[in-house]
């Protein structure tokens, strides 16, 4: 008997999401990632759970809808790290045609049937706090809502939810090689020490790296043709002080999101660009910082510049190549590539993918591998993710404030702001970093803003962070107020927690 139901080689959000779903029913799951959780494309997102209004002038209705009934599911299943937020639309002369924004609005609304979050509306900028960082000649806008989302932080709480029904994550753990036969061996790298394990189903989930892992890993080229495509974001301290975001229109029909970000900053993304070079360090060029910073100097007032930069990224998407010329044109919809034969074990690709829709792929993808589950030493439970919670999201997504002052009400030592970054990373799971503490020094080491050591200690007991830039940039987004000190000090902790055997 194989050692796993199946094997999944990736961890970002579409990896995460299926080891989740399948741990929990009832299958033996492995997922190997070779770098840290969302190391890779799912930290790098534009940080949206959103039904994607530019794609239904594509036609793409089906992915729209799902992906709108997919934000309210997600607003549900984790309140702590989706947040409801308005956006803000202004009409642009030249343009897209206000009434066709507005009519794109109501297919939008019609589409999302509504439950929690209010409808679109026109808003008069002149008498609104959204108008005041725009300029003068914007006299009126569209307002919608969609969602806001810690993109790494949903990928690894996918992973705790996967590890606690059964699943085994390995992080930093290279699939060098598979074998195929009636099932699958898998030769593993793990800091230098080779090991083996086999499995029944085996999923290419490895995002920008499909096409590699296939090549070099499986030895079996895509059977159908992937496109990379990148995606560039700049931050830059805060243009407004509201919490809505703002939809900018920019040339050739591309959109531009300018979000509230950290608290103290705003995130300006995204482009589309063909990609080609290294994954391992995809990075806007100076021609793509240019184009985000005039989009968004055609509306603020307060003028954006290229040398102001606190911080840029960019991430690379492995879309299904559907032949279309421009890359904002290709489709985001995912696609899922069987590969079966007689005698010989299923392999599952996974083309493509949004963060919004990560829940439905993974339930569409053991749609496919049915089949190929049954019969292993417990039988198959049904799908379930629909309705449930990730950790510490056991409560209503109107009920975060309530959490927060539940919070200071027990560790009055906290600031609100402290209470809120904790509540929207770890939700009532708070509790089990801050225990018994009656201060800030019952809770040791400080490092980067208000971080501390029993919360860095919770992170690398609990969710495999093994550097500075796991705890920083993918458990947090600390990294934009850490310094080099913070860094050094963050790496000798978890180094001490090393030598003690805690990883």
């Amino acid at each position: 008997m194989a050692d796993y139901d199946i094997a999944i080689i990736g961890g970002g959000i579409n990896g995460a999401g299926l080891a989740r779903d399948a741990a929990g029913r009832g299958l033996r799951v492995l997922l190997v990632e070779m770098g840290d959780l969302a190391s890779g494309t799912s930290q790098a997102s534009s940080k949206l759970v959103h039904g994607g209004l530019r794609y239904l002038e594509h036609g793409a209705f089906r992915l729209v809808r799902e992906a709108l009934s997919e934000r309210e599911v997600l607003m549900k299943m984790a309140p702590h790290l989706v947040k409801p937020m308005r956006f803000v639309l202004p009409p642009l002369p030249g343009g897209r045609a206000p009434l066709k924004l507005r009519f794109g609005l109501f297919l939008y609304d019609w589409l999302g049937a509504h439950k929690l979050l209010p409808r679109s509306r026109t808003i008069d900028l002149t008498h609104n706090v959204v108008g005041q960082p725009l300029k003068r000649t914007f006299r009126y806008a569209f307002e919608y809502s969609d969602c806001w989302v810690d993109d790494s932080r949903l990928v690894v709480l996918n992973a705790v939810d996967a590890a606690e029904h059964g699943a085994s994550i390995r992080t930093r753990t290279r699939c060098v090689r598979v074998d195929r036969g009636d099932e699958w061996e898998l030769v593993l790298n793990s800091r230098g020490r080779r090991e083996t394990a086999t499995a029944r189903v085996l999923v290419n989930a490895a995002g920008p790296w499909i096409g590699e892992v296939a090549e070099t890993v499986i030895r079996k080229p895509l059977r159908a043709k992937v496109r990379l495509i990148k995606g560039s974001h700049i931050v830059v301290r805060r243009r407004f002080d509201h919490r809505s975001g703002y939809i900018l229109q920019a040339e050739g029909g591309r959109v531009v999101f300018a979000l509230p970000f950290a608290d103290d900053f705003t995130l300006i993304g995204t482009t589309d660009e063909n990609f080609v070079g290294d994954l391992k360090a995809p990075a806007p060029d100076s021609r793509e910082i240019t184009y985000l910073c005039d989009v968004a100097n055609r509306y603020f007032r307060d003028r954006i510049t290229t040398d102001e930069l606190v911080w840029s990224y960019s991430g690379v998407r492995a879309l299904y190549d559907d032949g279309a010329g421009k890359p904002e044109d290709v489709t985001r919809d995912y696609m899922l590539a069987l590969d079966v034969a007689p005698h010989e074990a299923p392999l599952l690709t996974v083309y493509g993918g949004k963060i919004t829709t990560f829940r439905r792929l993974a339930e569409h993808a053991l749609g496919k591998l049915a089949r190929y589950l049954k019969g292993g030493p417990s039988p198959v439970k049904p799908a379930w993710t629909a309705k449930s919670t990730l950790p510490g999201g056991e409560f209503a997504p109107n009920a975060f404030d309530a959490v927060v002052d539940d919070m200071i009400a027990r560790w009055p030592f906290l600031t609100k702001s402290h209470a809120r970054r904790l509540a929207r990373a770890y939700g009532l799971r708070c509790a089990r970093f801050l225990g018994d503490a009656q201060s800030m020094a019952d809770l040791g080491s400080r490092f980067a803003g208000d971080l501390t050591g029993a919360e860095v200690r919770y992170l690398v007991e609990t969710e495999w962070a093994q550097t500075a830039d796991d705890v920083l940039w993918r458990r947090s987004k600390l990294g934009l107020k850490a310094s080099a000190a913070d860094r050094i000090a963050i790496d000798e902790f978890i180094a001490d927690l090393g030598d003690a055997g805690l990883f």
